[in-house]
């Protein structure tokens, strides 16, 4: 196994770390450690894809592991936020709704494309990302360090007040990034529209 595979594990392996830190109240600042975890694994998918292309690294390993590591690393991340409302009492209880349609729809979107992947890997056809994906990997990344912090900052009792900030923050930049996914999405399929023809061999 090269070192971009190796890192890709790690990512893997850095999940569970975060979701024990998340919900590991009697540590101070959880939340705090929680995202520092969830950053560090952020990085690596930067870091394991710059390795494998500049050293020639690539391999079909990589290739499967590391959209499954940014996938379930976001995923977890969200779906454990959600089993906390009451951090987010402090902006309004509509606010738990638009996380969950967010978080529904993000999820949706990368079984889609997961899905439309298996096809065209079938047909033994690569398909390239484009700039709008790694746009909206960028905002979801952004928006659970975000919300996170909100969360912190609540569960310190003098400055719950000052957590609906960073909660309507990262709300936005959630609301931002369900939007951005679900675009790249759809183009990502209609650019790719050929691979649902039968007999399709190729597509650019």
């Amino acid at each position: 196994m090269n070192l971009p595979n190796k890192i890709t594990l790690t990512r893997i392996f850095m999940i569970p770390v975060f979701v024990l830190f998340f919900y590991l109240d009697v540590v101070p600042y959880n939340y705090a450690i929680a995202a520092a975890v969830f950053v560090i694994a952020a990085c690596t998918d930067f870091i394991d894809g710059y390795l494998a292309r500049s050293r020639n690294l690539v391999t079909n390993l990589g290739k499967f592991l590391d959209p499954i590591a940014d996938k379930v690393l976001v995923s977890t991340a969200f779906i454990v936020m959600l089993t906390r409302p009451a951090a987010f009492d402090g902006v309004g209880a509509w606010c738990m709704i638009a996380v969950g349609v967010c978080v529904a729809a993000i999820m949706a979107r990368e079984l889609i494309v997961s899905g439309f992947r298996i096809i065209a890997a079938d047909k033994k056809v690569v398909l390239a990302a484009d700039k709008l994906g790694k746009f909206k990997t960028t905002f979801q990344d952004v928006s659970v360090v975000v919300l996170l912090a909100g969360m912190q900052v609540y569960a310190v009792a003098d400055a719950a007040k000052y957590a609906v900030y960073p909660l309507a923050a990262g709300l936005a930049l959630l609301g931002i990034a369900a939007v951005l996914t679900v675009a790249s999405g759809v183009n990502y399929i209609v650019r790719n529209r050929a691979v649902l023809r039968d007999g399709t061999k190729e597509t650019k």
